[in-house]
């Protein structure tokens, strides 16, 4: 059995009760794949790239992930904060130097490394068309890391995107965590989330990894469903 280890951000992250209907992708991935695949879902709310590794926890994965293992690395969201000296990077500094720890935990055991961009937001334009910026160059610095380390690349930034544009501005609302006052039990007041996906938006998410698998040159591909 290979074992994906999902190292990243609260956009992937597995969501206490308290907080449903928020759900990360990485708790919907299982869906698209065969038992022969396992995924240790390692990603956690509000953290960069700066602030899991000063917080041990790519020490935690290290201590584990083995030969022919993979690890996802998706990034960027917190790593964009940069007015928080606890997670902000500089996203051709820092940014990647954080990434390639990352990559050299894996390749030290004979694991394979993934880079992930980072999800779209829901955000839009004047004009009604997705912001394509409102990731910064955190998507660009990544694509421009795994195109020079000879990396697997799965760009979900365009993927989601390009998802994304399918639907008017209004209708995207149903895949994130948005709700009216009185709507959602754990959040009596409402809420209007654009980064944060619901269980819908998370499902389609980890569609989108699952198709950009198959068009990958990933082995992993031969157990999806």
């Amino acid at each position: 059995m290979k074992t994906v280890y999902i190292a990243g951000d609260s956009t992937a992250a597995h969501k206490l009760d308290e907080k449903r209907p928020e759900t990360g992708w990485g708790e919907k991935i299982p869906l698209f794949f065969d038992d022969t695949v396992h995924f240790e879902n390692r990603a956690v709310n509000g953290r960069s790239t700066k602030s899991y590794l000063a917080e041990g926890r790519l020490d935690e994965i290290k201590k584990t992930i083995q030969k022919d293992d993979y690890l996802f690395i998706q990034f960027g969201h917190n790593d964009q904060k940069i007015e928080d000296p606890e997670r902000g990077t500089a996203p051709f500094a820092d940014y990647l130097t954080n990434l390639d720890l990352f990559v050299n935990v894996a390749t030290e055991v004979g694991a394979r490394p993934v880079l992930l961009t980072p999800i779209s937001r829901r955000n839009y334009l004047e004009d009604g068309s997705l912001n394509s910026e409102c990731l910064g160059q955190y998507p660009a610095a990544v694509r421009q890391f795994a195109a020079e380390k000879q990396l697997p690349l799965l760009d979900l930034f365009t993927a989601s995107q390009t998802w994304l544009s399918q639907f008017k501005p209004e209708k995207t609302r149903q895949f994130f965590l948005q709700g009216k006052p009185g709507e959602l039990p754990n959040y009596p007041d409402g809420v209007m989330d654009n980064t944060h996906l619901n269980e819908k938006g998370a499902t389609e998410i980890a569609r989108l990894v699952a198709q950009a698998i198959e068009k990958s040159e990933l082995d992993l591909k031969n157990a999806l469903l």
